[in-house]
């Protein structure tokens, strides 16, 4: 089990920007796919981004291609969104979510991550 916390979510006005961090604990999160996940009120939760467990490939939804990026520090056990140019769209409440290395990051199949955060809200006021 690897275990998840996000945080740095919070209010903001449109065009501005935010950093959210996912610390994790527990198995090894260095071997683990990574992704970003989003759920806003009445919505079905949707990806994001997801990386690789090196870091060394990244995919984003069409809705956030050049706005937001998705990196990770596995020394701090940590995977980061970088959020800029936000929009009201964008609200929602984020979580992370890890999966095993097996799995495609292009793939976007909820169920093929095991181990989710708690999640934390992006407010995107216009």
């Amino acid at each position: 089990q690897v275990q998840l916390v996000e945080s740095g979510g919070g209010l903001v006005q449109a065009g501005g920007s935010l950093r959210l961090s996912c610390a994790a604990s527990g198995r090894t999160f260095s071997g683990n796919n990574m992704g970003w996940f989003r759920q806003a009120p009445g919505k079905e939760r949707e990806f994001v981004a997801a990386i690789t467990w090196s870091g060394g490939s990244t995919y984003y939804a069409d809705s956030v291609k050049g706005r937001f990026t998705i990196s990770r520090d596995n020394a701090k056990n940590t995977v980061y969104l970088q959020m800029n140019s936000l929009k009201p769209e964008d609200t929602a409440v984020y979580y992370c979510a890890a999966k095993e290395p097996k799995y495609n990051i292009r793939s976007s199949y909820l169920s093929e991550y095991d181990n989710w955060g708690q999640g934390t809200q992006v407010t995107v006021a216009s």
